[in-house]
């Protein structure tokens, strides 16, 4: 694994292709000059020992030395190895709801969308605490146990839609439990629930699933996403319709939601426009008892930009050495002169 510890120099490897332009362009200056002297031809017999090629070759070596400078530069890094450090946070698990209702357009694009969005830009803002990820519909299951490894959690993140849970319907309580069981054994006391939902047509007792988490010591809180008035539901390219053909609305359910923030020792809020909701209860979350924990981390890479610099020095002394005239030429004139 490589690693450029000042990546942004990598940039001035755009330069390289200017010294052969540059080069090219001051070797079609000077033949035009010649020219302005007589035959070209004659002007270059006139001096044999001058070489044409050497100018490219000193170029080229300029241009690599350049290349490898600039590498150096960026500090190549190689050889990272696993290292486990201790971390202080808290530990969130996020129930996504997935079920066709989220694709109501109560937000743009939809309701489903403007939830990953939020939890997106929260784990952009997450240190060293740990984030996991509970999907469901009709059922649940975990998408993302517990990490800090957020790069992943975006990647996990972003797959989701509303086919991830085959089966549909809202098994609110089913989706607690899950996240109650996928917390990791080290934490014991600042773990947290956070439910988004719109809350509507649950199949089971979220409230007493939301109680138990509270007797662990686990804060539920509820984030309600859609309107109470409600919306129709786009699918497949149609509005959503019962058994009987009437088209499906999507309304919030509050009251379901705000039961279970209170059951949970939390707190319901309704997403917004602008403000979704995820960053009041956070802070919320934050205020709650960091805890050690044991993360493993790639750290103690070896640094490599001392070759580069090396090999950069060596391509310009020979860049040096190296003159304009031909070598056969130049050697043959001496021994005729001292003769």
């Amino acid at each position: 694994m490589i690693n450029f510890a000042q990546a942004y120099y990598l940039i001035l490897l755009l330069l390289v292709p200017l010294f052969f332009l540059s080069y090219a362009l001051m070797r079609h200056l000077r033949n035009r000059r010649i020219r302005k002297f007589g035959d070209s031809g004659l002007v270059t017999g006139l001096m044999p020992s001058v070489s044409g090629s050497k100018g490219w070759i000193r170029v080229t070596l300029f241009a690599l030395a350049f290349f490898f400078f600039v590498i150096g530069l960026s500090r190549p890094q190689i050889g990272a190895k696993l290292k486990e450090r201790k971390i202080k946070g808290v530990e969130i698990m996020i129930a996504l709801d997935v079920s066709n209702s989220m694709l109501a357009e109560d937000y743009s694009p939809d309701r489903l969308e403007r939830a990953k969005l939020a939890i997106s830009s929260l784990v952009d803002k997450l240190r060293d605490d740990r984030i996991g990820l509970v999907v469901f519909a009709g059922t649940s299951f975990v998408q993302l146990p517990v990490t800090t490894d957020y790069a992943s959690a975006k990647m996990f993140l972003n797959s989701i839609n509303t086919e991830s849970v085959p089966v549909q319907g809202t098994a609110l309580g089913e989706a607690i439990n899950t996240c109650i069981r996928s917390f990791s054994a080290q934490s014991e006391r600042s773990r947290a629930i956070i439910v988004i939902t719109d809350g509507e047509n649950h199949e089971d007792d979220p409230v007493a699933a939301a109680k138990q988490a509270a007797e662990m010591g686990i804060k539920v809180f509820t984030i309600g996403v859609g309107s109470p008035e409600g919306k129709p539901i786009p699918y497949n390219g149609e509005l959503l319709k019962d058994k009987d053909g009437n088209i499906v609305v999507s309304r919030l359910d509050e009251q379901t939601l705000r039961e279970i923030a209170s059951a949970g020792n939390g707190a319901y809020v309704r997403a917004g426009m602008s403000e979704f909701g995820l960053n009041p209860i956070v802070d919320d979350i934050k205020k709650m008892d960091e805890e050690m924990f044991n993360s493993v981390v790639f750290e103690e890479f070896d640094e490599q930009y001392m070759y580069f610099f090396a090999i950069a020095l060596a391509l310009l002394v020979v860049e040096m050495l190296i003159g304009e005239r031909k070598a056969g030429r130049h050697l043959l004139s001496n021994i005729n002169s001292s003769n």
